[in-house]
């Protein structure tokens, strides 16, 4: 796979991974604190599957501008993405869209889907924010934010995963921050709110021991968004980041089957497989 192409949207960083004959597009969308670049195993495994993929840094985020992890309004975010999302449909026009978006990046894939529902071919969220996230209402009630970073031993069971996060100085390792929190709890409730993306394929994945995103709280927003319709898959004992977990094959496999179930097999969205249901 080559090394990623930086592109400068406006306020925000994004990559590309190219594709030379890409029968899809792929578009990454990362969680809170961290950056596209540790997506780099998901960008590599789907371009290695035929996508031409994309992903930003968020606000705040890796190497976009902005006061580190403040978010003041999602629907900021979420045309940020779309900001890169019709810089990849230009490049490649015709192509479907699979969206993969993860923890945070879950909840900001499901807002724009509600927005852009059109332009989405499919949707894979992996241990989504997204229904009840208590976590939030908690910090939110204290005085003050307390100064403690997100656990790396949170995220897999493989401890190289904690070790490259505590050391990557894209990362945010200090507390939460007020302004995102409050940001957190409203957009939680417009997704609750404007419910249901009709006909859209979904994917879920989460892990059973995800102690950041716990999966009893994703799933009646799941539930809700996909209308009962969504393929879920949860592995047994996996943190946070099932693409960073040990059983990480076993959740590349589930992503490209999905992927073959739901997209065309030839470059051409007009001649699907005989298996495959594309949206529009």
């Amino acid at each position: 796979m080559p090394d990623p192409r930086e592109h400068r949207l406006g306020r925000i960083t994004a990559y590309e991974w190219p594709h030379p004959a890409p029968r899809y597009l792929a578009l990454l969308v990362h969680g809170y604190g961290e950056h596209a670049g540790r997506h780099a195993g998901v960008a590599e495994v789907l371009h290695g599957h035929g996508a031409a993929v994309y992903a930003p840094d968020h606000t705040g985020h890796g190497k976009s501008d902005g006061e580190r992890v403040v978010i003041e309004d999602f629907e900021e975010v979420v045309a940020d993405v779309h900001r890169v999302s019709e810089r990849a449909r230009t490049a490649h026009p015709g192509l479907p869209l699979l969206m993969v978006g993860h923890s945070m990046g879950g909840l900001i894939a499901s807002r724009y889907a509600q927005r852009y529902p059109d332009e989405l071919s499919a949707l894979v969220l992996s241990g989504p924010v997204i229904g009840a996230w208590e976590l939030p209402v908690r910090l939110l009630a204290l005085d003050e934010i307390p100064d403690v970073p997100i656990n790396p031993a949170a995220l897999s069971r493989d401890p190289v995963v904690g070790a490259a996060y505590a050391a990557d100085p894209l990362v945010w390792h200090g507390p939460m921050k007020r302004p995102t929190l409050l940001a957190f709890t409203h957009t939680l409730e417009r997704i609750a709110e404007e419910g249901e993306v009709p006909a859209l394929p979904m994917l879920w994945l989460h892990g059973s021991d995800d102690r950041l995103v716990p999966i009893d709280g994703s799933r009646p927003g799941v539930a809700r968004l996909s209308g009962g319709r969504a393929v879920e898959r949860v592995f047994p004992g996996a943190r946070h980041e099932v693409f960073l977990e040990t059983n990480r094959e076993e959740a590349f496999a589930e992503l490209l089957d999905f992927v073959d179930s739901v997209l065309p097999r030839s470059g051409n969205p007009a001649d699907p497989s005989p298996t495959s249901s594309p949206r529009p």
